[in-house]
C-alpha cells in the first residue's frame, strides 16, 4: 500500500496550479507553458506567455518545436477537462519532464492572472470565489 506521503509527494511532483505557475513566471523560472486546447479556444484567450500546441498535435510537433531538456507545464480549459492530463501523457511518452496545471485556463482567469488574445491583453478580473480579493489601499 502506498503511504500518504508517497502519494501526495508524487502528485505534487506532477501537477501545479495557476498561482504557482504565475509565481514561477514572475521569478523567471525556466519552463514552457503549453496551451493544449484547440485553435478556437486559443484565439478566444490564453495565458500570456504560453505557446499553442493542441493535444492531438503533440506527438508530431513537440520534438520539432520544443527542447525536451526544458520542463513543460500543460493546461486545458478547466478542472472539468482532461485534455491537460492526456497532453501530459503525450509529453511523457516523448521524454519531456511535464506537469499539469490543475484548474486550467478557467482558474488562471478567475485568479486574475494575465491573459491575452490576438488583439493584446485582456482585462484582469479577480473572482472572490477562488481567492481573497483585497480592497485597494486607501479605499
Amino acid at each position: 500500500m502506498i503511504s500518504a506521503l508517497e502519494y501526495f509527494s508524487a502528485k505534487l511532483a506532477l501537477e501545479t496550479d495557476a498561482s504557482d505557475v504565475y509565481a514561477a513566471q514572475k521569478s523567471g523560472e525556466t519552463f514552457v507553458l503549453v496551451d493544449v486546447r484547440g485553435d478556437e479556444a486559443w484565439a478566444q484567450g490564453r495565458i500570456a506567455g504560453a505557446v499553442h500546441l493542441p493535444r492531438p498535435q503533440i506527438a508530431e510537433r513537440a520534438l520539432q518545436e520544443l527542447d525536451p531538456a526544458v520542463p513543460v507545464v500543460v493546461y486545458c480549459w478547466s478542472p472539468g477537462c482532461n485534455a491537460g492530463a492526456k497532453a501530459a501523457v503525450e509529453f511523457g511518452k516523448l521524454g519531456f519532464r511535464v506537469r499539469e496545471m490543475i484548474g486550467g485556463y478557467e482558474y488562471w482567469v478567475r485568479e486574475g492572472q494575465p491573459t491575452e488574445n490576438d488583439e493584446g491583453s485582456l482585462p484582469r478580473v479577480f473572482d472572490p470565489q477562488v481567492m481573497v480579493v483585497r480592497a485597494p489601499v486607501g479605499a
